[in-house]
């Protein structure tokens, strides 16, 4: 149980500069347990761990300098930034880098004063599953002048927790001997919280494990709300696997921020986050200071479901939104559509004896050249003009949902569908034309059998990922790479000069063909398959 007390608060804001810049040296830490249960090695910062959560201004330029001391190449990527024409600094692996081998460092420069962007964000590798293994923080930006009010603020860090390293899951996840697909289930959840740009501590006269002993996790974390006070939580599901449900007994909260998108106050009495979704909530502190009151962050695995709070599953009563029905502060009419990409997700058995993610019935394999260092593209692969405004039809025929994210965008959320199959309008409703300020986000919830409608423009040249957010369904196959504007980005393409050298020091090609030859045809040693039996 979470436990809110009333205390008076005494903030020190950050300091601001032009440049934000941080030093990041990727390390492996040994024995930690934040859930109090099992100590395990994770992936950390500078010999700690958790990663230290970022905060920064909308007019700041992010220079991160990571430096890779553990043995695997590894990435970072900065989810729901644009990386205007930079998609270099993306971090995904394959798509925008080989990876930073190890002994080597790589300088991401994330533009975040040019970017127009502001809210709630997260950093986590974009490399063998590395985040799963911890590699992950909260990112805050902060406007100028926010369009709301209210007293302080806090980070509230979601997250799903597995006692076993990633690695050893995925052999597991990935073999003839798991023909279903079944997901590995989480040990347990987690939640901590930041303020500032630094983690909450434990609850005093608690005794955590000593690796984590600077972070309240759980059942020793504590948020200190003043009586009368509103306060903004920004919400993030950083987690490989599991959906949230989060409320806070005794208390209401209204909406006012997804996925870095202001939006209209909206009230909820609690929250289904997503894998990799945000949401910033008000909450207003009760003047009862009689009692102390639970945060719940209830554990969903759609086959499981968890709880690290007082219920073992969210109460009836406690009805969670419907994204699509929020409205942006800001408004961007729904433009007219040019191109039209229906992408049918599934997972199916294949002809190797595992059981891989599709789009389309074809499973992605990661390229051996970068997509933004090819010439010829592969299979998996689609190629926008300049500023075509794309509908993405998303169609689930998949058994469970799927958080759908794009890389280098916000799309709209122009329609959904419960049954995409179905004739009747009132369950498969066609896209409404005209629509005066669609929702917007980065990551995107599609239940089984349910479809939506996701409309962009293609108006950020270079290589970009649209995947499923849920980690073994990505290196599962549940994935396809967009290229934008190749001729335009080719004409800015001002590459780090490290990007090819490191992708020679991961003994991998730099140039080329998805497979590394000077070739429209030979793919000759890439891994392309299995297919659908």
């Amino acid at each position: 149980m979470r436990l809110l007390h009333c205390l008076i608060l005494f903030l020190v804001g950050p300091v601001w500069a032009g440049v934000h810049e941080i030093w990041w040296n990727i390390t492996y830490v040994q024995n930690a347990n934040p859930d109090g249960q099992f100590s395990r090695r994770v992936i950390g910062v500078n010999g700690t761990w958790p990663p230290p959560p970022i905060e920064v201004k909308s007019t700041d330029r992010l220079v991160v300098h990571a430096f890779n001391s553990i043995d695997q190449p590894t990435t970072l990527h900065h989810h729901g930034m644009f990386f205007n024409s930079t998609s270099w600094f993306d971090g995904a692996m394959g798509v925008s880098q080989c990876g930073i081998p190890p002994g080597q460092s790589f300088t991401y420069t994330v533009p975040v004063d040019t970017s127009g962007q502001f809210g709630t964000y997260w950093v986590h590798s974009h490399a063998y599953g590395h985040y799963v293994d911890g590699l992950r923080a909260p990112v805050v930006i902060h406007p100028t002048t926010e369009h709301y009010s209210y007293d302080a603020e806090f980070t509230v860090v979601l997250g799903d927790w597995y006692h076993q390293q990633h690695d050893a899951l995925l052999t597991q996840y990935l073999s003839t001997s798991n023909p279903d697909g079944v997901e590995p289930i989480p040990d347990n959840a987690l939640i901590y919280f930041s303020q500032n740009g630094k983690y909450l501590p434990p609850i005093p006269g608690t005794h955590p494990d000593p690796v984590t002993s600077a972070v309240g996790f759980n059942q020793n974390a504590t948020l200190n709300f003043q009586p009368g006070k509103t306060y903004r939580l920004r919400v993030v599901n950083t987690g490989a696997f599991a959906s949230f449900a989060f409320w806070i007994d005794g208390h209401d909260m209204t909406i006012i921020e997804v996925d870095g998108t202001d939006v209209q106050p909206s009230p909820i009495n609690t929250l289904k986050v997503a894998v990799a979704q945000r949401y910033s909530v008000l909450v207003k502190a009760r003047s009862d200071t009689s009692h102390n009151w639970a945060i719940h962050a209830n554990m969903d695995t759609e086959t499981n479901t968890l709880t690290i709070a007082m219920f073992d599953v969210v109460p009836p009563s406690l009805n969670p939104m419907n994204d699509i029905s929020l409205i942006p502060i800001k408004v961007i009419p729904q433009l007219k559509t040019t191109r039209t990409l229906i992408l049918q997700a599934n997972f199916d058995l294949m002809t190797d004896g595992t059981n891989r993610g599709i789009f389309n019935n074809v499973t992605y394999n990661s390229p051996l050249v970068p997509l933004v260092l090819s010439d010829i593209y592969g299979p998996s692969t689609f190629v926008f003009n300049p500023f075509d405004v794309v509908d993405l039809v998303v169609q689930n025929a998949d058994s469970g949902g799927h958080p759908f994210h794009i890389h280098g965008h916000q799309f709209q959320i122009v329609q959904r569908t419960t049954d995409f199959t179905s004739s009747d309008k009132s369950i498969n409703p066609p896209v409404v034309e005209g629509q005066k300020n669609p929702m917007r986000r980065d990551t995107v919830q599609i239940p089984a059998g349910a479809g939506a409608t996701l409309r962009f423009v293609a108006d950020n040249p270079g290589g970009w990922f649209f995947h499923c957010h849920i980690e073994w369904h990505l290196e599962a196959g549940l994935a396809v790479q967009f290229i934008e504007a190749p001729l335009l980005a080719q004409q800015r393409n001002t590459l780090p000069p490290e990007l090819k050298v490191q992708c020679t020091a991961d003994g991998l090609p730099n140039s080329g063909n998805a497979a590394g030859h000077q070739s429209t045809t030979d793919l000759s040693g890439w891994t392309l398959g299995p297919y659908p039996t």
